[in-house]
Order: C-alpha cells, then sequence, then structure tokens
C-alpha cells in the first residue's frame, strides 16, 4: 500500500508542476518491461544512385582504399555507429531485380538497367555474395528483399535455398561452386515492396493472396515480412491482416513507408535552403508518424492481439529536392541540423511505441536521400544523421521505459508542435533519455522525475549547431556533431536540465 500511495503521490507532483507550463519528464523505471528491439536502428541499401556503388562498393582495383572492394572508411564508420541490420536490393529496385544476374564470375554476370532509378545500365558486379560479405564486415544482420512484381515463386525460393539451405540440393551446389561451402544465417526477408506502387500498382486483396503464396515455398525458419501500406492506407493494412490470418505461421511482420517532405509530395522542399517555416512545417509532419504506428497498430491488434507479428518501419526519413546538378534519378540530398532533429524524433516515436515496432530502415545508407554518410571519390561526410544513430545506439536491445512528457508547444504562424519530445530506456543499470528540442529560437528546461530507482551520477552528450541548416561538407571542418553535454547530478530522483535551442541531447543517470 505505501508503494502504491507513493506512486500517486509522484504522480500528483508531477500534475502540480505541468499547471505552471513547465516540461516535464516522468519515467516509471519500475515498468520497464518491454525490449526495444536493436534492429529498429537498421539501415536501408538500394541501387540507386551512388549508394551501392561508388558509395559501399568501389571495387578492388579502386585506388579508394577498401577490403575486398568495399570501402574502409565507410566500413569503419559503420562500425563504429554501431548498425545493427542493413536492408538491400530495394526498394523499387527489388522487384526488377533478378538473382541470379548477380552471382558467378563478376566477368560472366549480364548487365541490367536500372529503369527506375537514372537509367543506368549496372554490371550486378554487388551481388548476394558481395551483399552479405559487406555485411559480415559491417557486423550488421541481413534483410533481402524478393522480387515479386516481375518474379517468379520459384525464383524466390531457391535464393532463400541458395542463401540459408545446409541440405544437398542444386541450389547449394551452386552455390558452392561460387565459392560459399556453409550457408549464411539470414533471418529477414520482404516479399515484395511497395506492391501498391511501383511493385506491381496491386490492389492489397491480389497481393494478400499473392503474399499467402510465396510465402508457402520460402522455406526455412526466417523472419517473413509483408508489403504493407504505403503511408495511410489503412485499407490495405486492413485487407492484408485480414487475408492472412488464416495462415499465420507464414507472417511475421508487415511493412510501412512513411517519408517526410516540407510539404507534400509535389512540394519536397529543398535540404538546405530554408527558413523557420519550412523547418516547423518539416518537423510537424516528421510528428505524423506517430498517428500512422497508432492507427495502423489499431487495425493490427484486432488481428492479432498478441503483437505476434511486428510493425517494420522499413523506409523512413526525410525526402526533399536533389542537390542542383546532379542526377535527378540519383535522389542526392545534403544533411542538416534539422535531418538530425528529424531522425531524433522518429526513432524515440519508434522506441515508444517498441510493442509493436520491431524494425525500422531509415533511407538511405550513403549518399541517397536522409543517408547518414556522404562520399566523394575518396572523400567522406559523416551527417548530423549519423550523429544521431551514433548517440542513440544506448537503445539498442535496451528496456523502454513507459514515460509521462509534459511540454510546451513551438508555434509559428498556424502550426504547433511539442517543444520537446523524448524517449527512454534502461540497460545494464544505466537509465538513456534521449531529449529533442524542436524550437529553433529558445532552450527550454525541463524537469526529470525518476519513479522507482535513485542514482547519484549524471552525464550527457548533444548535437546542434549555430544555424538549423548548418551541415558538415567534403573539405570543411565540422559544424554539426557530437559534443559533450553537462548535467546536474540528480538529488531525491530529479534533476532540472537546460535544452538547447535546436539540439537533440542524451542524458545517462547511473
Amino acid at each position: 500500500m505505501k508503494q502504491k500511495l507513493s506512486g500517486i503521490f509522484i504522480v500528483l507532483i508531477f500534475s502540480a508542476i505541468t499547471v505552471f507550463g513547465q516540461n516535464s519528464l516522468l519515467l516509471h523505471t519500475e515498468q520497464a518491461e518491454t525490449k526495444i528491439n536493436r534492429e529498429i536502428y537498421g539501415h536501408f541499401a538500394e541501387h540507386l544512385g551512388r549508394c551501392i556503388y561508388g558509395g559501399i562498393y568501389v571495387g578492388e582495383d579502386s585506388d579508394i582504399p577498401n577490403i575486398r572492394g568495399f570501402r574502409d572508411d565507410v566500413i569503419g564508420a559503420l562500425i563504429d555507429m554501431k548498425i545493427p541490420l542493413l536492408r538491400w536490393p530495394g526498394g523499387c529496385f527489388a522487384d526488377t531485380y533478378h538473382w541470379k544476374d548477380g552471382i558467378g564470375p563478376r566477368e560472366q554476370r549480364p548487365t541490367i538497367v536500372n529503369v527506375h532509378w537514372g537509367g543506368v545500365t549496372e554490371d550486378n558486379s554487388f551481388g548476394t555474395h558481395e551483399f552479405l560479405d559487406f555485411c559480415d564486415l559491417i557486423k550488421a544482420e541481413p534483410y533481402i528483399n524478393l522480387n515479386v512484381g516481375s518474379g517468379t515463386v520459384k525464383e524466390a525460393s531457391e535464393w532463400v535455398e541458395y542463401v540459408t539451405s545446409g541440405n544437398i540440393s542444386p541450389m547449394t551446389d551452386l552455390r558452392k561452386k561460387n565459392g560459399r561451402e556453409e550457408p549464411w544465417k539470414v533471418k529477414y526477408w520482404g516479399i515484395g515492396n511497395e506492391n501498391w506502387g511501383c511493385g506491381g500498382h496491386m490492389t492489397p486483396e491480389y497481393y494478400a493472396d499473392l503474399y499467402n503464396r510465396f510465402a508457402t515455398y520460402c522455406h526455412g525458419n526466417i523472419y517473413r515480412i509483408a508489403g504493407g501500406p504505403n503511408v495511410d492506407d489503412y485499407n490495405w493494412m486492413e485487407v492484408l491482416m485480414q487475408k492472412t490470418s488464416r495462415f499465420r505461421h507464414l507472417v511475421q511482420g508487415v511493412s510501412l513507408h512513411n517519408y517526410t517532405f516540407t510539404t507534400s509530395w509535389t512540394n519536397k522542399g529543398h535540404a538546405t535552403d530554408f527558413g523557420e517555416n519550412e523547418w516547423i512545417s518539416v518537423l510537424d509532419n516528421t510528428l505524423k508518424m506517430e498517428t500512422l504506428i497508432k492507427r495502423h497498430s489499431t487495425i493490427m491488434d484486432k488481428y492479432d492481439p498478441g503483437k505476434r507479428i511486428g510493425l517494420i518501419v522499413d523506409e523512413w526519413g526525410n525526402w526533399f529536392n536533389v542537390e542542383e546538378g546532379t542526377n535527378p534519378g540519383f535522389l542526392y540530398q545534403q544533411n542538416t541540423l534539422r535531418d538530425a532533429l528529424v531522425a531524433g524524433i522518429n526513432l524515440n516515436i519508434f522506441n515508444n511505441h517498441a510493442d509493436r515496432v520491431k524494425m525500422s530502415n531509415i533511407a538511405q545508407t550513403v549518399n541517397v536521400l536522409q543517408s547518414v554518410i556522404l562520399t566523394k571519390e575518396d572523400e567522406m561526410v559523416l551527417t548530423p544523421t549519423y550523429y544521431v544513430f551514433k548517440m542513440y545506439s544506448v537503445h539498442q536491445d535496451a528496456t523502454l521505459i513507459p514515460s509521462n512528457l509534459k511540454t510546451k508547444k513551438y508555434e509559428l504562424n498556424n502550426k504547433s508542435v511539442p517543444a520537446i519530445h523524448a524517449s527512454a530506456s534502461k540497460k545494464d543499470g544505466v537509465v538513456s533519455i534521449t531529449l529533442c528540442n524542436l524550437n529553433p529560437n529558445e532552450s527550454e528546461n525541463i524537469e526529470i522525475t525518476v519513479a522507482g530507482d535513485d542514482f547519484t551520477d549524471a552525464g550527457g552528450q548533444i548535437i546542434t549547431s549555430e544555424k538549423m541548416n548548418n551541415y558538415n561538407d567534403f573539405g570543411k571542418d565540422e559544424t554539426v556533431s557530437i559534443a559533450n553535454f553537462e548535467v546536474m547530478k540528480p538529488e531525491n530522483g530529479k534533476l532540472t536540465v537546460e535544452l538547447p535551442s535546436k539540439s537533440v541531447v542524451l542524458i545517462q543517470l547511473k
């Protein structure tokens, strides 16, 4: 009874604090139960622009330092960022990709025209073996997307067999002939991509039936991911969940795609040349991810109340107009402090919904959209988004701490967003709190109350910069990176923190 009354007393104090307009965060460490899957911090590498060729893979004969053709600098940066998972080969490219074109001696592999992205011809020198070799080098789990749009059930099932089977069969013999004796351990397989669009322009009814067929013949102890809805297409989710419900063993995850624009698909905005109106517009659109997850989760709960099936947000991030003078089909854009805030908000949302969200993949890893790395010949740049992923890596496989956040609003013209966004977790006795101050003009004080634990030490890190559109560029000193952030020691389970304007902050309590 005393413990219950104590909890009520803390909540009453917390409520009283917020009456006076102070930002407050109440952490219930005693209620921490849900694991934040490390795969929530996954990434995406498509055969698009300079993501694979030039970004990840330069070939063994390149003057750029490499390991078996993979860039040394990119490998090191991704390991340091603690990348947990990488999705490949697409994206729209996946449903035009025929995997047997990308195996065997490179000089004998046929070429392919990338009809979705720039109409360029590539030589298939980066295929299944190369992708899985790269994942091994960067210590990341692989996630392979199968071709449903232009492929066959036989082609898909043979790819799974080629990669994962240890039995004697024509596919395993072929794998051994190509230099790989033992099977790879590839758990995650996507069955189609955006089949409502570039993956075949299908109806949800047709795709759900097709999914059941493909999934039936993709054998093994694998995690099958169905092609889910585009943004707020709730009917797609409803139909897919209903039509696959009879075959529960065939579906382990359902994907969701959502990109953030300045205003809309037709008004994507500029990646670096923007003002405060564009700043708040992008952050407002980013916060809509919360609504999408809640509404799609409600539909999933009808058919899967035990939350066995994961919501897989395997494409997300900012999508702006391409940089001037670059190929429009390559989707190359710079990456500013605003992107750091977008990444921090999204990752906080995924953490807070870890009971249903089991994986996410930002688009994309190198040189495409909201990438964590940019390359130009032998140079490499780490973007503000990179540093957010590095900072937030403390949440990987940690336990989510339920929290109550009370925050002021940041308002401009007719838009209003929370001034502060947050999530928290616990791992190895350390509480990690990630906070975003969305206000680009003013610092925000927040009082943090920890219910259920007593801590005596605190430390922190911060990502911010002088201007909201600062970015890191080739041949220049970084303007956005991680710096130490001083935090007062907590007293009696409380501490007050001043969050600088337009910042992403990590606070750790021990």
